[in-house]
């Protein structure tokens, strides 16, 4: 007796190539992010505060589409980490109806300090590809993630 879906050949492919996928990108983030905790910071908090400190100050809603969050949800991050002190809001100088997210000393002080570690990190992780396998891994998640054929 066969119990769930019955399903095609292309379907269980799809099905097979996101799992792997959802379990190869568990694998990276564990492997990378796992010292977060050390930091007291969210996978979140760590992605706002990375940005701001590479990209420098804007505003929420770019902010969450460079993080990929809903500004709703990313309004919560950023209250947490104005808490601690590592992010402000000041309302733009160029338009006041737009506050700005900036990284404070203390954010930036923070990011240094972590930050290089967990670029070592990312290159251990990717070190078990090839040259030529992190560049087709690269173009082929690019495409993936632009819907293009």
């Amino acid at each position: 007796m066969s119990i769930g879906f019955k399903i095609s050949e292309k379907e269980k492919e799809a099905l097979g190539l996101i799992i792997k996928m959802h379990r190869s990108l568990h694998a990276v983030e564990s492997k990378t992010l796992n010292r977060l905790v050390d930091i007291k910071l969210t996978v979140s908090q760590f992605s706002v505060l990375e940005v701001l400190y590479h990209l420098g100050p804007m505003c929420q809603s770019l902010l969450a589409n460079k993080v990929l969050k809903s500004s709703g949800n990313l309004t919560t991050v950023i209250d947490n980490l104005e808490k601690r002190e590592l992010v402000e809001r000041r309302r733009s100088t160029e338009d006041r109806r737009y506050i700005d997210v900036h990284i404070t000393e203390k954010g930036s002080a923070l990011i240094e300090e972590f930050f290089p570690g967990h670029m070592e990190r990312l290159v251990d992780v990717f070190s078990v590809l090839t040259a030529a396998e992190r560049k087709e891994l690269a173009r082929l998640t690019k495409k993936l993630g632009l819907g293009q054929s």
